[in-house]
């Protein structure tokens, strides 16, 4: 722990000593830019103290966040925003940013129903000044704001904050060469917090962000712009100089070849240096781009030591760093247990990654497989495309991604993979509703995204033991083939050893009721298996979307008077409509009720909460069932048909 470490007492104690005297202070942007610069660097410390307390009790981003105090406080104070526009990539690293701009007092409602969202968010302040939760959207927002403020005659700053792992992927480079010719009013941070500056090097290259943002250097810079604007080959000489010269001292010359004003890299921990460069910066014209260094987690030791365990947390003990640990395996486990299993007994296995190593259960395997384990970065369309030309040569990829990021690779999906029946398999997690991470990270959609995809298998396990069949099943399945499984635990089905498959399109009946079948999809099997109990209908584990067992359907339509789909994914196009499909192509008019996503945003909340507001839990799924049996006249029957009578 360090001397950062936030006091007993944290956000909204009664405690009569104020453990955050400037801060408390702080409800606007306009309010810190009141404070004198000596108050900054107090500022920050009690900050960074606050949100370790915040997001202790609440769980959330904190590594980030630590990281980006001093940057955070340096540009609201330089910056007149929000009419001057701060754009944050991804948004991990925003919530000293909510924290000062009049969301204090609610950062322990944070990731909560009706709370505050972990991610920046356009309808819940002005601040937020665009929407985000997946990564290298930012220079492109950005350049899209600045290119409309001169269009309507408007002088503002627009400020895009990137990551460099975000800067990696294709999107941000795509911004980056667009917006060098464009010549915007565009100031891009490359927020760098994977290396650190050394003593020596760090004071070096804060002087000479001085000097190349000072208003001497840019006159003279402009300045031979024009003096030399008759004289091309001599402009050459010098810029060609010029580039010579900062190439000497700085990491690249990349972002100039691109058109930017390359200023760093400098200490982000330094608030004097912050200051002054982007006081600097702000004057001056163009496309500008200033490479800050940061450490994760600064300021709290158990978070410096392990940044990526404490990059997403659950409520933990602040002195200690230790959080609360859940019951049960996760599907997670379960993937990454198959696929070492897997790559023991077949040496063609290979795991990829877009970054999401722990996050996906890779960390076995890229341990005990290092040469056959592969982390591409936030570069979700390479991941694929990499995984499409290994399967060319052979080999048997498979891409562990979370289902909202595979919305990202979707034309590589269709066209690299799909189209080419190349044998590529989809480990899917995160497969409908997240909880607190809310609607970007939500895997509402890959059922339907998936189902018009040619040569594509697609499954849906309803528990553990399932799940490890599954992945076995579309290993071996020789195209591409998706198992989409759910965040979190299963109902807690013992595994069954072995690598063992599943029949390819063949569901199974869970129970035998009467007048109502409830076809059930993956993840709620076992909400549907509840409320059948209570009203006594037959209930089928459909395990395939795709092929579907149409068989079965057909069976249950001509045994039953309703049928009743229940799928985690959105309605339209998912699973439910693939049986209304079957249905009418062999014209049988049974009536169907489809029970899934609505056609709107779920915002965070707690999985359970979130299942409720759907009615897809055991009491939903039954409260809806019983609706449509009233209207068909059902009800008695199925009421003593329960009872036995």
């Amino acid at each position: 722990m360090t001397d950062n470490a936030p006091p007993e007492t944290g956000p909204g104690s009664d405690t009569e000593v104020n453990p955050y005297p400037i801060l408390s202070t702080i409800d606007d942007p306009k309010d810190l830019r009141e404070l004198p610069v000596e108050k900054l660097k107090p500022l920050a410390t009690e900050l960074r103290s606050f949100l370790i307390e915040s997001v202790s009790r609440t769980g959330g981003h904190l590594a980030a966040g630590l990281g980006v105090v001093e940057l955070t406080i340096a540009l609201h104070y330089v910056f007149d925003t929000p009419e001057d526009r701060l754009v944050w990539d991804v948004g991990h690293q925003a919530y000293p940013h909510k924290i000062l701009t009049g969301r204090r007092d609610r950062m322990l409602g944070m990731r909560k129903k009706g709370g505050l969202s972990g991610f920046p968010k356009r309808s819940e302040s002005d601040y937020d000044t665009f929407g985000v939760g997946h990564s290298s959207t930012s220079i492109s927002a950005a350049l899209g704001m600045s290119i409309a403020a001169k269009l309507r005659g408007e002088r503002r700053d627009v400020i895009a904050v990137i990551g460099d792992g975000a800067l990696g992927a294709g999107m941000a480079f795509e911004a980056l060469n667009h917006a060098g010719p464009m010549d915007p009013d565009l100031l891009v941070i490359l927020n760098d917090n994977e290396m650190s500056i050394s003593p020596p090097v760090g004071a070096i290259s804060s002087h000479l962000a001085k000097l190349l943002s000072g208003s001497f250097y840019v006159t003279m810079r402009e300045g031979s712009k024009t003096a030399l604007k008759g004289m091309p080959h001599l402009r050459e000489l010098v810029g060609r100089w010029e580039e010579h010269m900062k190439g000497m001292v700085m990491p690249s010359t990349l972002f100039e070849e691109l058109g930017f004003n390359y200023i760093g890299p400098i200490d982000g921990h330094d608030m004097d240096a912050l200051l002054r460069t982007l006081r600097n910066m702000k004057r001056m014209p163009g496309p500008r781009l200033l490479h800050v260094v940061t450490k994760k987690g600064r300021g709290y030791e158990p978070a410096e030591g392990q940044p990526t365990v404490f990059h997403g947390v659950t409520p933990f003990e602040v002195r200690t760093g230790k959080m609360k640990k859940g019951g049960g395996k996760t599907y997670t486990k379960v993937f990454g247990e198959w696929l070492c299993d897997a790559a023991e007994q077949d040496d063609r296995l290979i795991g990829i990654t877009p970054a999401m190593r722990e996050g996906s259960g890779l960390v076995a395997f890229s341990e005990r497989f290092p040469e056959r384990y592969f982390d591409v970065g936030i570069a979700e369309q390479h991941a694929v495309t990499l995984a499409a030309g290994m399967a060319c040569e052979g080999m048997k990829p498979v891409v562990a991604i979370y289902s909202t990021f595979l919305q990202r690779a979707y034309d590589q999906l269709v066209h690299d993979v799909c189209l080419q029946k190349l044998d590529v398999t989809f480990a899917v997690d995160r497969a409908g509703l997240v909880g607190a991470d809310g609607a970007t990270h939500a895997g509402s959609y890959d059922l339907s995204y998936g189902r018009p995809l040619p040569h594509l298998v697609i499954m849906a396990p309803a528990d553990e033991n399932e799940c490890r069949q599954m992945l076995q099943t579309a290993y071996e399945y020789p195209g591409p083939a998706m198992v989409r499984y759910p965040r979190g635990t299963g109902p807690g089905v013992e595994i069954e050893p072995g690598l063992k498959t599943l029949p390819i399109g063949r569901g199974e009946i869970r129970r035998e009721g009467r007048d109502v079948a409830l076809l059930a999809f993956g993840s709620r099997v076992a909400a549907a298996m509840e409320a059948g109990e209570r009203l006594n209908t037959t209930v089928a584990n459909m395990r395939f979307v795709k092929p579907l067992d149409e068989a079965l359907v057909l069976d249950l339509a001509e045994r039953h008077t309703l049928l009743v789909t229940i799928e985690e994914n959105a309605v339209a196009g998912g699973a439910g409509s693939a049986v209304s499909e079957v249905l009418a192509d062999h014209g049988i008019p049974v009536r169907c009720l489809h029970l899934g996503l609505p056609d709107q945003c779920m915002e965070q909340a707690a999985h359970e909460q979130q299942l409720a507001t759907c009615g897809l839990d055991a009491p939903g799924i039954e409260a809806n069932v019983r609706a449509e049996m009233q209207d068909l006249g059902l009800g008695l029957a199925q009421m003593q048909g329960a009872a036995g009578l």
